[in-house]
């Protein structure tokens, strides 16, 4: 086979099925996928992209998986989903060009790993930002009209039989609504917010104009912000530069009775003050997907808050995930043979 003839060699390093590598050769014929099913761990449910954590390799499997991770040109995923593998695997390979990373804040996988900068120069790494965007968007609405329609005042009445006067509940037509981050989440929950009527503001470090959205905020002004907003939904990844925005400072100023809904990265939000502001009722309930370590400790003070609703980071898991992911692969694995720009590539600075 000439040179030009020669494909692009993509080493499955995390749970794929066959239907999807056919999938991915059908929108893609330049790839050669090379895998080995007997070397990844089979997945529990759509998402999985660990695998079953009781697979293990025997040490002449797991020399098999390495060469074969070793050859790679791309990586479709993390290596088992750890950074230090791959971490081995750039130092082991200087034919890597490209990894492909399963989470859409897959740049703290490639954070974790400590690579040097030259690695980072060597390899590209893109995440899977978007393909979650519809599900964590659903879900920022459930968790502000259940912040809205008082749904924990409702079950604990329900639980004790109890029929009780009636109450107002919350119009989101009638809300103000703070998207902390306007990225491919913070859009589609822009978007479903305007079909419903609300009054949606959004934090951005640009000031060019975002579809759906009403008021375009700094992340600077939080504290100003959250004064007048009757929820809040935070998006952001989780960042060096994005640790602990919702502050204490920010918690102590939000409107008596606030929503919040974090479907980003745990570590943006001061749980600490959190606590507090669920305690004194500024924050009036909370519908919580991720947090700054999980699993959530049990000794954690929000399992046993009344007014939160905890979700273990699950949020985005759907049918479709996986058929998405290899979609943006494809569609990415073709920028790349033809030298354009490619989707969701990780900015090394930030790692996001």
């Amino acid at each position: 086979m000439s040179n030009s003839e020669k494909k692009l060699r993509v080493v499955a390093s995390t749970p794929i099925s066959e239907t999807l590598i056919q999938h991915i050769i059908s929108l893609e014929p330049r790839i050669d996928f090379v895998r080995d099913q007997e070397l990844l761990p089979p997945m529990r449910y759509p998402g999985d992209h660990a695998g079953d954590p009781a697979f293990l390799r025997t040490p002449e499997q797991q020399d098999r998986f390495d060469a074969l991770v070793h050859s790679a040109e791309v990586l479709y995923g993390v290596p088992d989903e750890k950074p230090a593998t791959l971490k081995r695997a750039v130092e082991a390979n200087a034919n890597l060009r490209w990894v492909h990373t399963m989470p859409a804040g897959g740049g703290a996988q490639v954070r974790a790993a400590s690579l040097s900068q030259d690695q980072l120069d060597q390899v590209a790494f893109t995440t899977s930002a978007g393909v979650h965007a519809e599900p964590l968007a659903e879900y920022a609405i459930f968790g502000l009209l259940a912040g809205a329609k008082s749904l924990p005042r409702l079950l604990a009445q329900q639980q004790k039989r109890e029929w009780s006067g009636r109450w107002t509940m919350g119009l989101i037509s009638e809300q103000r609504i703070l998207i902390v981050g306007l990225g491919s989440i913070g859009r589609a929950v822009a978007r479903k917010l305007n079909a419903l009527g609300a009054h949606v503001i959004g934090t951005s470090r640009h000031d060019a104009a975002v579809d759906k959205v009403d008021e375009l905020v700094r992340t600077e002004a939080l504290t100003e912000v959250v004064k007048n907003v009757d929820g809040i939904v935070v998006t952001l990844p989780g960042t060096s530069s994005t640790e602990g925005m919702v502050s204490a400072e920010v918690l102590r100023n939000v409107k008596p009775g606030a929503t919040l809904v974090s479907i980003g990265r745990g570590t943006v939000i001061d749980e600490t003050a959190l606590t507090a502001a669920l305690e004194d009722g500024r924050i009036g309930f909370a519908a919580l997907d991720v947090f700054a370590n999980e699993p959530l400790p049990p000794e954690s003070p929000l399992w046993s808050s009344p007014n939160v609703l905890i979700s273990p980071h699950t949020a985005a898991l759907n049918a479709a995930e996986d058929r998405l992911i290899a979609e943006l692969f494809a569609e990415n694995a073709g920028r790349f043979l033809d030298g354009r720009p490619l989707i969701n590539r990780v900015d090394t600075v930030e790692f996001y």
